[in-house]
């Protein structure tokens, strides 16, 4: 019963990850570094990652005794997405670092940890399936 919802939040958490990364490509090949989502970083960052962070472990909870190996891994799809997208931002740190004067690795260590939790919660949905 709540496996349908599960799997809906967790296709939007993909969803929200996807449009994400596309904004942020646009915004590297564009000569205005602006992509096709009118925000900042940070404003861009906690409307579409932040819950794209929180959805997935949310949907591994509400469906916990709900056997379900799409579900796990739709939820390590989520992780791998999220750990991709530090793994950008660390490959582009020099550049981040000078332009914004922030600790770019201290911000992005604690996104690969969430990354990796999903990753473990996916898994565990799949065995226990």
């Amino acid at each position: 019963m709540s496996l349908t919802p599960a799997l809906i939040i967790t296709g939007i958490a993909i969803a929200l990850l996807v449009v994400y990364g596309m904004d942020v490509v646009v915004g590297y090949s564009s000569e205005s570094g602006e992509g096709f989502i009118p925000f900042d970083h940070k404003t861009r960052g906690m409307g579409l990652g932040l819950p794209a962070l929180i959805l997935p472990i949310i949907a591994f909870f509400i469906s916990r005794k709900d056997p379900s190996k799409g579900l796990g891994i739709m939820i390590i799809i989520a992780g791998i997405l999220i750990i991709i997208g530090g793994a950008v931002v660390i490959g582009n740190a020099d550049a981040m670092e000078e332009a914004s004067g922030r600790s770019v690795l201290g911000e992005t260590i604690p996104l690969i940890i969430a990354g990796l939790v999903q990753i473990g919660l996916g898994i565990l949905k799949i065995k226990k399936s």
